[in-house]
């Protein structure tokens, strides 16, 4: 099985990144490529487009607002894995600081693993880099 992990530190408060991320329709309130989420089934399932107009469906499987996670299953998508499962994560780090981490687990199909931690790492990391930029000082 295949892993990738990112991580940064920002300069807000966890519960404040939380605020912005945490809910699994947010998406679209921090990444720029993905313009729309849709949920259905109570908001456990959440429907999106890549910026090529892919959909990617994806199941929430586990949420912890006192842990400020989530935890998120693909059913659909253009990507060359499978079993795929992954966190989205807010720590605190002082007062007016937090961790966020973005790790996931799959199993290539079609591609090699190196190919596929390439693509999930790549995906966390501009994610995060997105992120950052709106809680730039």
């Amino acid at each position: 099985m295949a892993q990738a992990f990112t991580s940064i530190e920002l300069p807000a408060s966890a519960d404040q990144v939380w605020q912005l991320i945490g809910g699994f329709g947010a998406l679209p309130d921090w990444l720029s490529y993905i313009p729309d989420s849709e949920l259905s089934e109570g908001g456990r399932i959440r429907s999106l487009r890549n910026p090529a107009g892919a959909a990617i469906v994806e199941r929430l499987v586990a949420f912890d607002e006192a842990d400020r996670s989530y935890t998120y299953a693909i059913l659909e998508a253009p990507f060359p894995v499978t079993g795929y499962r992954s966190t989205l994560r807010v720590r605190e780090n002082g007062p007016k600081a937090s961790k966020v981490e973005w790790f996931g687990s799959f199993t290539p199909h079609g591609a090699t693993e190196e190919e596929v931690n390439r693509l999930f790492q790549g995906i966390y990391e501009d994610g995060l880099g997105e992120l950052a930029k709106r809680f730039a000082a």
